[in-house]
């Protein structure tokens, strides 16, 4: 149920949904002669659009999250597992063309390969289903994806463990906390950056202890308030990142499913 609520509040919530919304009441307003109420909605709709897309707004506000968990000053010496979450991956395409296709995060993917080669002998565990609310048959599960994309770059099939049924955060901890190793060695957490303290106060609430190993960086972290012209696609993508991110973090914490609001490094 929680799965399928949150999809449909994002639907509605998201920056572009906003605007939409607006310029549908302004229509309505318009037709109605509503003058003040669509000069209102058209407004709001406008300044959103500008905001979002022609400013760093968004970087700012996927700053917090992404320095939230920094990377930790040197290598661990012993790893007892490398943990990816699922989400760098196309579902729809690699599906379609049998291929692992890579998002814009990719570099969870690309970072967790880097870390296999350095740790040899630690297992490479993902987890990642379809997080859709219709099933398409076309589509694969990011778990298939991840699993030809390691071996295709030479990793043995024997290192992988893989948890292919989770459709969210919630799910990656739900059902994968059972095979996680508790010794021996360090549990690196492998996702974007944005999404490591959401991340990691689920791990905490399950009473398990990753150490966050954060990749997919949006920003710098030092951005400051001012026009931003040249691309205004990316600025929106950011910004809707960001606040599906906080809007995420709020959930999860009031449904207990986070030990914190805003989780910080102990």
């Amino acid at each position: 149920m929680f799965f399928v609520l949150s999809k449909i509040v994002w639907i509605v919530v998201q920056p572009l949904s906003l605007i939409l919304l607006l310029m549908l009441v302004t229509l309505v307003a318009t037709i109605r002669r509503w003058r003040r109420t669509g000069i209102a909605a058209v407004t709001a709709a406008a300044a959103m659009l500008f905001l979002l897309g022609y400013t760093s707004l968004g970087a700012l506000l996927i700053q917090p999250l992404e320095n939230r968990f920094p990377r930790p000053p040197a290598a661990p010496e012993a790893v007892s597992a490398i943990f990816v979450l699922g989400g760098a991956t196309s579902s729809r395409i690699s599906g379609a063309r049998d291929v692992t296709e890579l998002n814009v995060a990719g570099d969870r993917m690309t970072e967790a390969l880097r870390l296999a080669r350095a740790y040899p002998t630690a297992p490479i565990m993902f987890s990642g289903g379809l997080g859709v609310l219709v099933d398409d048959p076309t589509m694969e599960t990011e778990a298939i994806s991840a699993q030809r994309f390691f071996i295709e770059q030479g990793i043995d099939a024997g290192r992988l463990v893989l948890e292919d049924q989770a459709r969210n955060t919630a799910e990656n901890v739900r059902f994968s906390k059972a095979m996680i190793p508790s010794g021996g060695g360090e549990v690196l957490l492998v996702t974007s950056a944005f999404h490591m303290p959401r991340s990691v106060g689920l791990f905490r609430q399950a009473g398990v202890a990753v150490t966050p190993w954060p990749v997919d960086y949006r920003g710098t972290g030092e951005e400051t308030f001012g026009l931003d012209i040249a691309d205004p696609a990316t600025n929106m993508q950011t910004a809707t990142t960001a606040v599906r991110e906080w809007v995420g973090l709020v959930a999860y914490w009031a449904t207990g499913r986070s030990d914190a609001l805003f989780p910080s490094p102990k």
